[in-house]
């Protein structure tokens, strides 16, 4: 009997009970899976029908989950969001959450600005004096136009290095060697900054470098030795020119201040001296005119005063018995006392004069 006469069961050519579409065989029912799904959609009834409107259902289903899910972005503080439209730049978007066109139509690339990015090398270069040597620097970076960053160059990291590289050697090259290692890193530094930041902003990078750092420069280890020589005598210098300062700022104002003591001693003694030699010519002028008034008198006067100068100071042992007595001077005794306290008792003195003739 033909295998689709009535009664047969609805089997096919292979021996299989039921069609490709019936649920009794071993085969898969599709009318069935698309039945419980659209069941499952049921909220989308209006467009429930045949097979056809199910699969319809389910595009239509997931082409709107798919709008709402990629219709937002979210940016935080760190970050600028850059739009693309078809692969076109369209915005920039700050932090926040912002509404866009579902994808493929926009596309939003996420660029950290705040982040700072660093970057360290080490290379062997040739100095302006055609010495060779090791330098390790060390760059660090930021983003400060994410639209550039992403568009101008193809890889904006590696533009950096090179371009750091670059600025590096030019620097170097535009020194000597003793420069290098004299300590003048600051200065290097801020014309390597300087030259890399130019660089960088002629090719619209959108990178902003925020430091540059030398982290070791030295020469070849062929010729460590001398040159480690050659700083070490070098800052023997300065620590010796250091102590010389110390030492003339310490000494000058001692100088400084004996010289105004003695010239203040000076002055004294000058005034001094003056107001005495002053003095002295007036009294001479007063003595003058008395000795003018009254020469004998004047002249007596002044024998008088003369021997009570000199004759107060010593010991004196005069003899009133006109010669008739032995005296025994004690010369030893009487200069000791004299040395030590007061002068030895003598007899009862005579009364100079100016003649040299004595009285009782």
């Amino acid at each position: 009997m033909p295998w689709n006469e009535p009664g047969s069961g609805k089997r096919d050519p292979w021996g299989r009970q039921g069609g490709s579409g019936g649920g009794d065989g071993n085969g898969p029912d599709f009318e069935k899976f698309l039945r419980q799904l659209r069941a499952r959609l049921g909220r989308f009834g209006r467009f429930g029908g045949s097979g056809g409107g199910g699969i319809a259902t389910i595009i239509i289903a997931l082409v709107l989950a798919w709008a709402l899910l990629t219709s937002f972005v979210s940016v935080n503080a760190r970050e600028v969001g850059v739009v693309l439209r078809f692969g076109q730049f369209s915005r920039m978007l700050g932090p926040g959450l912002h509404f866009k066109l579902p994808s493929p139509i926009e596309q939003v690339n996420l660029v950290k600005t705040t982040a700072v990015r660093s970057w360290s090398d080490t290379a062997t270069m040739l100095t302006k004096d055609e010495n060779i040597v090791t330098v390790s620097f060390n760059v660090q970076y930021q983003v400060n136009d994410a639209r550039n960053y992403l568009f101008s160059i193809r890889d904006p990291d590696e533009t950096l290095q090179e371009a750091s590289e670059a600025a590096v050697r030019s620097v170097v090259g535009n020194n000597d060697m003793n420069t290098l290692l004299s300590g003048q890193g600051a200065k290097l530094v801020a014309k390597t900054r300087e030259a890399l930041q130019q660089t960088l902003d002629g090719y619209n990078t959108g990178i902003l470098v925020t430091d540059v750092s030398f982290q070791n420069v030295a020469p070849p280890d062929q010729v460590r030795d001398a040159f480690d020589d050659v700083n070490k005598a070098r800052e023997d210098k300065q620590r010796i020119e250091n102590e010389a300062k110390a030492y003339a700022s310490q000494i000058i104002p001692v100088a400084r201040g004996q010289a105004a003591r003695i010239a203040a001693q000076a002055a004294g003694y000058k005034a001094a001296r003056v107001a005495r030699a002053t003095g002295d010519a007036e009294r001479f002028d007063l003595l003058l005119s008395q000795y003018l008034a009254a020469p004998n008198v004047t002249r007596e006067r002044l024998w008088m005063e003369t021997m009570e100068q000199v004759l107060s100071n010593n010991p004196k042992v005069i003899d009133g018995s006109n010669g008739r007595n032995v005296l025994y001077l004690p010369l030893d005794g009487v200069a000791g006392k004299h040395a030590s306290s007061t002068p030895a008792k003598v007899a009862p003195a005579l009364q100079a004069t100016p003649d040299g003739k004595g009285g009782n």
